[in-house]
């Protein structure tokens, strides 16, 4: 009901029914989607003279609605390019990073596979496509499914910089189009292996779903593998695919749109990023957020 109210007071904003005194579209990462609509619903009760559209499309769609200078807050689970700053920078728009959550990447596969750990490398190799059997990381004698992202998302990003250092996706990885999906393809196939947002591993009563093994990680071999399913774990950098999650803005942010930096980064805020299974700002991002005047 909460979506469809905004929906509806979006479309009377859009034809000039009812004239807002203050919107603010949102864009971008999928990752964020959820949290960020929370945010905005509960920010909206708080505050009804704003109003507020949160859509997806992937972080690279964000970015480049907010170098278009078409949104007020853009979403990404990774950080802006160089080449995508130069861009926005040439545009007349001046990118700030704000950092609202703490992500624990999460590597699953399906509970009947028995694989339980695996290195940072060991799951590069995979999604490279240079380990293709499970018997080879120590599961049974099947051929390797692979399920990831589309390229405009940041989450493909991430993980190809920092797990495939670089390379290329395999041909064969099911490129899928959120996270969701990616969790249903893998609950369905028994070979299946993905990566997705640690939000998204959990059911309604905060369990992780029945029939996904959320995998171990270890930095190394010889190392201890590690869960992102521990706050600390991810705080203190031990899980070693954890990563911040970003909202950039068109300027110093102010009006309205601070307001609601600020309530996403408030107490009340950092609670809702907790109950939607992510993790507060902490350490260095503490820092990083006051330069940008918060």
């Amino acid at each position: 009901m909460k979506k469809l109210i905004a929906v509806l007071f979006l479309v009377t904003v859009i034809t000039g029914t009812v004239v807002a005194q203050d919107f603010m579209q949102i864009k971008g990462s999928d990752t964020l989607i959820n949290l960020v609509q929370r945010l905005a619903e509960v920010y909206m009760e708080e505050n009804p003279n704003i109003a507020i559209a949160v859509t997806g499309g992937g972080s690279g769609v964000g970015i480049a609605s907010l170098i278009a200078d078409r949104v007020q807050i853009a979403n990404a689970s990774r950080e802006m390019k160089d080449k995508e700053k130069d861009a926005a920078k040439e545009n007349g728009v001046i990118p700030y990073e704000i950092v609202v959550g703490i992500d624990g990447l999460s590597v699953v596969v399906n509970a009947a596979n028995g694989v339980e750990s695996l290195t940072v490398d060991q799951i590069g190799r995979i999604f490279r496509g240079e380990i293709s059997n499970w018997k080879d990381v120590g599961g049974s004698d099947m051929p390797i499914s692979l399920y990831g992202r589309q390229a405009n998302s940041g989450t493909y990003a991430f993980f190809q910089e920092f797990v495939l250092l670089k390379k290329d996706y395999s041909q064969k990885m099911k490129r899928m189009n959120g996270n969701a999906q990616i969790i249903e393809g893998v609950l369905a196939d028994k070979a299946a292996i993905g990566y997705v947002g640690i939000g998204y591993v959990y059911d309604d009563n905060h369990e992780v779903r029945e029939g996904l093994t959320v995998l171990k990680v270890a930095k190394e071999a010889g190392a201890t593998p590690v869960t992102p399913l521990v706050a600390e774990n991810v705080k203190s950098g031990s899980y070693p695919i954890a990563r911040a999650l970003y909202q950039y803005v068109n300027g110093k942010p102010t009006g309205a749109v601070k307001d609601f930096i600020t309530f996403e980064l408030g107490p009340k805020g950092q609670k809702i990023v907790e109950e939607m299974s992510f993790y507060p700002v902490s350490g260095p991002y503490l820092e990083q957020n006051k330069k940008a005047g918060f």
